[in-house]
């Protein structure tokens, strides 16, 4: 129970008489005693005037009025949802109340229709009326009597033929008060005696009712309230005001003084009360309308606990509801209206008497926007932090959080003896997700200074779905207040593998477990990680960082995946990349590019040139004999791996570098660089290597015997051995002129006359043959040619006689008709007309006279080439192209054409096609 006593009291609403716009009161007409409200008018009704009109007040004032009973109306009911009103009155003298409901919105000759009329008696006995009311849904209607009975109307109240009356409650006491309440399907009908209460289920079957209390209360003093009191049922006792549910009795208010009228409004209980307090059962007889005592109007905010307003009142006859606005019915016909203040006026009211908690509960009744309540905690949040309640303001603050800046709050407790405030606030703004990086900085700050550890770990290890602060700033902070525990925590629960290595490296300088958390990220994780952090790791833990590293660049997965037979083939690093990482490891490195090869044949090149370079340097070092050969039979197998073919230049400098002699020479003989193994030799003075270089590939490279001899004439030791193997090899392949072969050797002075002495005798001798060949030749052509003239000259002046027997073609005897040619063959005519290109030359020399024609026609277009050749060669950049060009195409074959004539005779005479017969082919010069 709540003693109202306690309860403030406020001036949440304005006081004034309706006046018309002329500033004189409004007066209704005297006599009205019952009312009601609702669809934009005020209903009056008069009981003491014998009249029966019912008039209506809408909003502009104005008052009209039409004649509802013939004597007086006792009971008004608007419904708030319809334009119906139902009405109880008297038309003769008597107890004889009839029920009347008019529809407002049909006219019946200028007045409402009405659309029903019945009596009000429950059963055959006349009782007077003491409440009505009507469902909203226009299918109830519940009459009250004063012997206790209570008559339920249900189907269509506005018509006879649709509805069904019943007596739905009887019992010795007077009715104060009905009322419908309607929750979802449910309907419940709450009514009031002078001595209990009672609720009937109406949506059940034979309406069972249940007792919710053995007090009563007396008439008007009952309400429903609405749905922000859960549609309870309110009682005004004259000690206490009850509230109930349809089936319990709810909380109770002490509010104390005789209770004339109850009254729901806006949230509101407004209740007219009297000092003095007599019984339900002398309120009920008391309700004298003659009674004019003070009385007092005072409104409850039950939800808030306190008094809204309170004013005293002369003899209250009702109180009404409408156009958003509270009207107070005085007895002498005035209407006073009570206007609710503005929520704002009312929290500035609240705020000047530093009622924060009233404005809060306030502004939450009046369903005010969450910036509204934000600025309504700032406001207490400060008035806490003046007075120096500072836990206090922080939790009104921490109500503010976003809608209030942060740095509002964070300002007022950076102190250091408010460092808790400051941690409980950020705490909140990280939970809410409205923190950001510097208040994740600032509240990590505030655990480690206040040094509390267990609330660090609480923080940091939330699960995934609730982290409310920014990992990577979290991570820095630790790190910097040394917590790399904690730190370490967070980057490896949130993929922070970067920061995690750089914490164990750097600040816990745990190699081992960075090399393992590196070992669990997917491929290109582990990839870029072991390039940024290897040689770090290579030199603390060079063995586990190459076991790595083998794995990363053959077949990679993460640790967790590697086991089981459905592995799935990982991906691959180039190995090449990591190289740099063994640069104080050759050791290392030598194991891993060794593995490397013999696991992954088709490694990157620089994996083979690394390699080799590591070898040759581990061979040209070592001291042991043994182990230096072992050394250079490895070098020498990598070499003919045939890995070296597309780098031929960058493994030859390797070998020269290193001084690796038999590698050097196993390249120059791949790469068919025969010069450069015989200067090798020639450099070393190895006389022997170089005569077996030349006998080696002199078939391949034949200058290379004439540079062999041009090296031992340049020799001033005794070299005659090689000399004379030498020329007589330049002999047998006739590879250069005796006389350069003099002038070479002129150079030194130990090679004497002897030394080739058998080498000129035996050219000699060659080209005294040769002569003696070329001479026995040309006396042969000479004859030869001789002969020919004569058979020119014969042809000339004799005549010829055929006498071949057979045709040259078809070797048959000749028959007549015949052709005979001068040369001698002769054919049947069918046969040279069937073979023969051209009637005038014989089939069968033909194609040789043709290859001579052909030569002579080459000859007369090469007539013109010069001047287009020296053209060409001054247009041209590339002389040496034109120069080729034209070799490709025979311009520079030598054609001899001898001419020698017979004595006395001329060139002029010469007949032309004689000087073609006597063309012959020489061989083209050398």
């Amino acid at each position: 129970m709540a003693a109202y006593l306690q309860w403030r009291r406020f001036a949440f609403f304005d006081r004034d008489v309706l006046t018309e716009p002329d500033g004189k009161p409004v007066l209704l007409p005297p006599g009205i005693t019952v009312c009601d409200s609702g669809r934009g008018s005020l209903v009056f009704g008069d009981i003491l005037a014998v009249s029966g009109q019912i008039w209506f007040l809408l909003r502009n004032l104005e008052l009209s009025s039409f004649q509802a009973y013939k004597l007086r109306v006792t009971h008004l009911y608007q419904l708030k949802q319809h334009s119906i009103l139902a009405s109880v009155g008297e038309d003769e003298e008597g107890i004889n109340p009839l029920v009347k409901v008019w529809n407002l919105e049909k006219r019946d000759g200028g007045n409402p229709l009405c659309t029903r009329i019945f009596p009000a008696i429950p059963g055959n006995k006349p009782t007077v009326v003491s409440c009505l009311t009507v469902h909203e849904n226009l299918n109830f209607m519940a009459i009250g009597f004063t012997d206790g009975s209570v008559v339920l109307t249900k189907g269509d109240i506005t018509r006879d033929r649709h509805s069904k009356s019943q007596i739905l409650h009887e019992g010795s006491y007077p009715i104060t008060g009905l009322a419908f309440r309607q929750s979802g399907k449910t309907t419940h009908l709450f009514v009031a005696t002078t001595e209990n209460i009672q609720c009937y289920t109406l949506s059940v079957k034979d309406y069972p009712k249940l007792e919710l209390d053995t007090r009563g209360c007396g008439l008007r003093c009952s309400t429903l309230s609405d749905p922000s009191q859960d549609l309870q049922f309110i009682v005004a006792g004259d000690e206490c005001v009850y509230l109930y549910q349809p089936d319990e009795r709810g909380p109770c208010f002490a509010f104390e003084g005789q209770k004339l009228i109850a009254h729901w409004y806006r949230g509101y209980l407004v209740i007219v009360s009297k000092e003095r307090k007599p019984s339900p059962k002398s309120e009920f007889a008391g309700s004298d309308p003659q009674n004019s005592d003070k009385q007092i109007l005072n409104i409850y905010d039950l939800g808030n606990k306190f008094i809204a307003y309170s004013s005293v009142f002369d003899d209250v006859v009702d109180v009404l509801a409408e156009w958003g606005c509270l009207y107070v019915l005085t007895r002498d016909g005035k209407l006073h209206a009570l206007q609710e203040k503005d929520t704002q006026t009312k929290l500035e009211m609240l705020f000047r008497k530093n009622l924060f908690e009233m404005a809060i509960h306030l502004a939450r009744s009046h369903h005010l926007d969450s910036d509204g309540l934000s600025e309504i905690f700032r406001q207490y949040g400060d008035h806490l932090y003046n007075k120096g309640n500072h836990d206090g303001a922080i939790q009104q603050y921490i109500r503010t959080i976003g809608k209030l800046e942060p740095s509002y709050v964070i300002r007022k407790f950076l102190d250091a003896q408010r460092i808790h405030n400051l941690t409980a606030y950020l705490q909140t703004l990280h939970l809410q997700s409205l923190a950001n990086a510097d208040h994740t900085t600032l509240l990590l700050n505030c655990y480690t200074k206040l040094k509390d550890i267990s609330k660090l770990e609480e923080f940091i290890k939330t699960s995934e779905s609730e982290v409310h602060f920014d990992v990577e700033t979290a991570i820095k902070v630790l790190r910097q207040a040394g917590c790399y525990s904690h730190a370490v925590y967070l980057a490896e629960k949130h993929a922070h593998h970067e920061w995690y290595l750089k914490i164990q490296l750097e600040d816990i300088k745990n190699y081992q477990e960075a090399l393992r958390y590196i070992g669990k990220l997917p491929f290109e994780q582990a990839e870029s990680n072991m390039k940024r952090y290897g040689k770090i790791l290579m030199h603390h833990v060079p063995n586990e960082t190459t076991e790595l590293l083998k794995v990363l660049c053959t077949n990679y997965q993460p640790v967790g995946d590697r086991e089981g037979p459905g592995a799935l083939e990982g991906r691959k690093a180039n190995p090449d990349e990591f190289i740099p990482i063994f640069a104080n490891n050759s050791r290392e490195l030598k194991a891993f590019l060794e593995h490397m090869s013999e696991v992954q044949p088709g490694s990157p090149q620089g994996v083979y040139d690394t390699l080799l370079e590591l070898r040759l340097q581990n061979w040209a070092h070592e001291q042991d004999p043994q182990v230096k050969e072992r050394l250079h039979n490895e070098a020498i197998s990598l070499l003919k791996s045939g890995k070296f073919r597309s780098v031929f230049d960058k493994a030859l400098v390797l070998c020269q570098m290193h001084n690796f002699k038999d590698g050097v020479l196993y390249l120059y003989e791949q790469g068919k660089l025969f010069q450069q193994i015989m200067h090798y030799h020639m450099q070393n003075e190895q006389y022997k290597k170089v005569v077996e270089v030349c006998e080696l590939y002199g078939d391949q490279e034949a200058c290379l015997w004439e540079q062999a001899l041009g090296y031992f004439a340049h020799k001033e030791e005794d070299c005659k051995e090689y000399i004379t193997a030498v020329l007589k090899h330049i002999e047998t392949k006739n590879l250069m002129p005796p006389l350069l072969v003099v002038q070479t050797l002129a150079h030194n002075s130990t090679a004497t006359l002897s030394v080739i002495k058998d080498y000129l005798v035996s050219k000699l001798q060659k080209q005294s043959r040769q002569i003696e060949q070329d001479e026995q030749r040309i006396q042969k052509y000479r004859e030869e040619t001789k002969r020919i003239r004569k058979e020119i000259e014969e042809l000339k002046s004799s005549p010829k006689i055929f006498q071949k027997t057979k045709c040259s073609i078809c070797t048959s005897a000749l028959e007549l008709p015949s052709v005979h040619f001068l040369c001698g063959h002769s054919f049947h005519q069918h046969c040279f007309e069937s073979y023969s290109e051209s009637g005038s030359e014989c089939p069968t020399c033909l194609p040789e006279n043709r290859k001579v024609m052909d030569m002579i026609r080459a000859q007369e277009q090469k007539r013109d080439l010069h001047d287009q050749f020296q053209h060409q060669m001054k247009c041209s950049n590339d002389s040496f192209s034109v120069v080729a060009d034209y070799f490709g195409r025979g311009v520079f074959n030598k054609l001899t054409l001898i001419t020698d004539l017979p004595p006395g005779k001329s060139a002029a005479v010469l007949d032309a096609g004689l000087q073609r017969e006597l063309l012959i082919h020489t061989k083209r010069s050398t």
